[in-house]
């Protein structure tokens, strides 16, 4: 049972709000507001995931969650969240939108007082629609308590597992494929269990980090294929820190301890630090996401063993080897080709220029997908230094192309600016296949790269010339070996087996209209 209150706010759309406080369980709620859903911008870039952060015994848990769910914002602008313990019970508040839309002063002194532990939540909706009922973390009671569950990544197996628990009777209150785990954890042949965590995390098929929070103790888990990134920090006064990228470990200045191993679980209680493997690590080979090292993670953040920053610049570099241009200027579209550019320039030798300014006021964008709408979401966003393009020959660096409609009004307002020729580079293979563990790329149909030739791509954006960095070179920029990545989006190999591929709103339901604008 999980009791919710509405809360004050500007929500950033232009209706009223749409948080939700979690109350300890029994107690009574003020209101119980229907729900409602949220339009979200129609970029055709890939979206972001979800970004988690927790925090063991600290006297400042509130607080240091805050900032570390700041720090991760990137991951993920559509919800936030917040579960808190005491020691004895759990308390907690979600809401729509971003981190200080949700958690504002006001709020934020009336939980500082609630507990020393915490794990917090920022989301991108990659399965289950963005609605108040998917915002983590999910807090409910079960027969042996309460527990708080935050999720990054996607199960492939879920619609299955939700078929089968639906069957028995189980009742689903949001969409996401993250509740699927909270029954798992209470079905009571797996409370028997001797660990019943590591029974629970066997049946998942997917990629996952997540973080449990217990009255008692906070659980991080990764999958064994350690996909998405999960690692360790901890403060100077002794308390641990898990969060999503080192990005949250320094803003809350913690040391980085290590990375959460694929396949283990991390117990964070008053005795210290517990670990121990629901998977062996030595029984499957990793299948570490290159896409966080291309676009996902903060460039400061130090993922898989390396720092995000040096691996792009190393892509840039090898783009530029492979895919050389004739021009004056090496410019990047903003803000993840940043790094990538100034990696080719050096290669290159051609001068590095700042080719866009960025707006940091267009903030996100409720709009209808319609192309006249993409375009004026771009303008919106990025404006072109004319004095500084026209004329010119440019090398336009891009980290990735999905549709290539955002791509394609970008190249075209450098051509309106009096660009001379334009040269785009790639620091990525074409994206030809959707991605089914955790990442909101379009369908196979929308992907530019799906049914068509680079040349064809090239004159689709109306540009001189169009080459992409090879899935070889890519790879050779990166530590590990080139079988410890997942490069399923550009190469169509897949180390999860992917029997019924899940849509994004493959747990919706009929019901759910009742909750429509």
């Amino acid at each position: 049972m999980i009791n919710e209150s509405t809360c004050n706010g500007p929500d950033g759309c232009g209706r009223g709000p749409e948080d939700r406080v979690i109350h300890p369980v029994g107690r009574r709620a003020a209101d119980r507001p229907a729900g409602s859903v949220r339009r979200v911008s129609c970029r055709s870039d890939p979206r972001e995931k979800c970004g988690l952060f927790g925090i063991f015994g600290h006297n400042h848990a509130v607080e240091k969650t805050y900032f570390g769910l700041h720090a991760l914002q990137h991951r993920g602008q559509e919800a936030a969240g917040m579960a808190i313990s005491d020691g004895q019970r759990l308390y907690g508040h979600t809401g729509m939108g971003l981190v200080s839309e949700v958690f504002t002063q006001a709020r934020l002194r009336n939980m500082a007082p609630l507990g020393q532990t915490a794990i917090g939540h920022v989301r991108y909706s990659t399965s289950g629609s963005s609605r108040l009922e998917n915002a983590q973390p999910i807090l409910v009671e079960y027969s042996l308590g309460q527990v708080a569950i935050a999720h990054n990544g996607n199960l492939v197996n879920a619609s299955l597992l939700r078929d089968e628990y639906e069957a028995y009777g189980h009742i689903f209150k949001g969409t996401s494929d993250s509740e699927i785990i909270i029954h798992l954890l209470a079905k009571p042949t797996h409370i028997g269990k001797p660990d019943t965590m590591a029974h629970v995390l066997n049946h998942l098929q997917g990629a996952f980090c997540l973080l449990f929070l217990f009255p008692d103790r906070l659980v991080a888990a990764r999958d064994p294929y350690g996909i998405r990134p999960l690692c360790i920090g901890r403060l100077e006064e002794g308390s641990y820190v898990v969060a999503s990228e080192t990005c949250a470990l320094d803003i809350v200045d913690a040391e980085f301890i290590r990375e959460v191993a694929p396949g283990e679980i991390v117990t964070l209680d008053a005795d210290g630090l517990h670990s121990r493997f629901f998977d062996g690590p030595d029984s499957i080979t990793p299948a570490h996401c290159v896409f966080e090292q291309v676009y996902f993670a903060d460039p400061s953040s130090t993922i898989f063993a390396e720092n995000v920053h040096v691996v792009r610049t190393m892509m840039g570099r090898q783009l530029a080897r492979e895919a050389p241009a004739k021009a004056d200027l090496v410019i990047p579209v903003p803000n993840c080709a940043r790094c990538a550019a100034g990696g080719y320039s050096e290669e290159s030798g051609i001068p590095y220029a700042r080719g866009f300014t960025v707006s940091h006021y267009a903030g996100r964008s409720f709009i209808e997908p319609e192309q006249p709408m993409r375009d004026l979401a771009v303008k919106m966003k990025l404006n072109v230094i004319k004095e500084l393009v026209r004329g010119r020959r440019l090398v336009v660096i891009e980290d990735s192309i999905v549709r290539g409609t955002t791509t394609r009004g970008k190249m075209g307002a450098l051509r309106r600016a009096g660009a001379k020729e334009i040269h785009l580079r790639v620091a990525s293979p074409p994206i030809r296949c959707p991605c089914y563990y955790g990442i909101d790329f379009p369908s196979r149909e929308e992907l530019i790269a799906n049914d068509r030739t680079v040349a064809e791509i090239r004159d689709y954006l109306e540009i001189d010339s169009l080459e992409y960095l090879t899935l070889e070179g890519m790879l050779s920029c990166l530590q590990h070996p080139p079988d410890h990545y997942c490069t399923a989006c550009w190469s169509g190999r897949y180390p999860i087996p992917v029997d019924r591929p899940p849509g994004k709103y493959a747990s919706e339901r009929y019901q759910m209209k009742l909750f429509d604008e």
